[in-house]
């Protein structure tokens, strides 16, 4: 047996660098990741503005939050506007979402889905009909194999 083969000092790259499943945490929470703010959202839903009350509630998510005050309270203010929409009106506001918007409202259906209460359902089945149909099967995909969750 050849006497190099005993050492090590022959690696020089580190091939737990390149592996996909070595946990890196990017950031901290930020600051601005401090959810939907509830007072304005409830204001442009008692005005009648839905377009705009969900746009704002996605806007700002608390996405890997270790706060669960935090995620549950934007979980709460998403699903108060999506429970305010008509039915008539839920595609004309899943088409006014990104490919990201849409990914992000499916990530909280998906939520909603978790935890259940009264009529939650039913509500969240219509619009993921409605994000299943714009955002297709990738989306789905995506919000189940990601590892960012609000």
């Amino acid at each position: 047996m050849a006497k190099n083969t005993l050492s090590s000092r022959f690696r020089k790259v580190d091939i737990d660098e390149f592996d996909e499943n070595k946990f890196v945490d990017d950031h901290d929470e930020a600051a601005d990741q401090l959810g939907p703010d509830a007072a304005e959202i409830d204001n442009l839903i008692r005005q009648g503005d839905m377009m705009s009350a969900l746009h704002i509630a996605l806007r700002n998510p608390p996405i890997n939050s270790k706060n669960p005050a935090l995620t549950e309270r934007a979980q709460t203010v998403v699903l108060r506007v999506l429970a305010s929409f008509r039915s008539s009106d839920i595609e004309s506001a899943v088409k006014s979402l990104d490919k990201n918007g849409v990914d992000l409202l499916m990530k909280y259906i998906y939520k909603g889905f978790e935890r259940p209460t009264e009529n939650s359902s039913a509500i969240l089945l219509q619009w993921h009909e409605k994000a299943f149909a714009i955002g297709g099967l990738g989306s789905i995909v995506r919000v189940l194999t990601a590892r960012k969750t609000v």
